[in-house]
């Protein structure tokens, strides 16, 4: 999940794409029309890259009429899936869709996993973890999924102890040990790689990092494991969409041995095929 927009431009852009999703769907639901195209609502990088990959070399083959509508933010993916002006996107994890729906009433549900993006702190002050110097500043995504993922990430490497069974709704309120007092920011998740001017380190998700051209098996100080990780992102709809035959096909062809390679060869490790 990521993107390196301000947060005026994505609110902005947001505010767009709605306009013109409900623009889309005010003649007809497009996710009740299976006769139509399948209006795939995805964050521009990897997961867009990766549909247009379908759409440019497999859709037609398959009998499949694709199209990518880019998105930058983490809401409107699915608000717009939910209403119908999409039917169906590609952005985000369960552990992030299961709270979205608890908290917003949708009723998303996932399809396929297709990758892992791995979450990486970074900076552009110093050159290991441990070098972060006592009250460093880090920045980290203020949605309650992705904090709790990069604060996951920092207890795993040590810099920080969170309370036990935490797990992805931890917030800075459930450390219970900071040997550096580390002073943490919590910024919208599209914005954390533009922060490493301000701050000393900044947990990036990985499709943020690179479009941000970092490189993250490269340039992360630290970075997620990939084995049993669940955070893999998915293909989702809303529920009762599942057997739409249009969505059938366009999940196997997300797990396809020719979309294995081409994430493999395009990302390089920043992106992990997860079939």
């Amino acid at each position: 999940m990521r993107n390196t927009a301000k947060i005026t431009t994505a609110v902005l852009a947001t505010g767009a794409l709605t306009l013109g999703l409900s623009a889309c769907g005010s003649d007809k639901d497009t996710a009740s029309d299976t006769s139509g195209p399948l209006v795939v609502a995805a964050s521009p990088v990897p997961h867009a890259e990766i549909l247009n990959y379908v759409k440019d070399n497999l859709a037609k083959k398959a009998g499949l009429d694709l199209e990518v509508k880019e998105v930058t933010d983490y809401v409107t993916p699915n608000t717009s899936t939910e209403d119908g002006s999409v039917g169906a996107n590609f952005f985000q994890t369960k552990p992030y869709l299961d709270d979205f729906n608890k908290k917003r009433g949708t009723h998303i549900v996932s399809v396929v996993d297709v990758h892992l993006e791995p979450l990486g702190l970074y900076s552009d002050k110093v050159d290991k973890a441990d070098d972060l110097k006592n009250g460093a500043t880090v920045a980290v995504p203020n949605d309650t999924v992705n904090e709790g993922r990069a604060l996951q990430l920092l207890a795993a490497n040590g810099l920080i102890t969170l309370k036990d069974g935490v797990g992805t709704t931890a917030t800075p309120a459930d450390i219970t040990e900071n040997p550096k007092n580390l002073e943490f920011k919590e910024l919208e998740a599209a914005t954390t790689p533009r922060s490493l001017n301000d701050v000393d380190a900044a947990v990036v998700n990985g499709n943020y990092a690179i479009e941000a051209d970092l490189k993250p098996a490269e340039d992360a100080l630290v970075l997620e494991s990939a084995k049993g990780n669940p955070n893999s992102n998915l293909l989702a709809v809303k529920e009762g969409q599942e057997d739409d035959p249009r969505v059938q096909k366009l999940a196997e062809l997300l797990t396809s041995p020719e979309v294995k390679k081409f994430i493999e060869d395009k990302y390089a490790g920043a992106v992990l095929p997860s079939f």
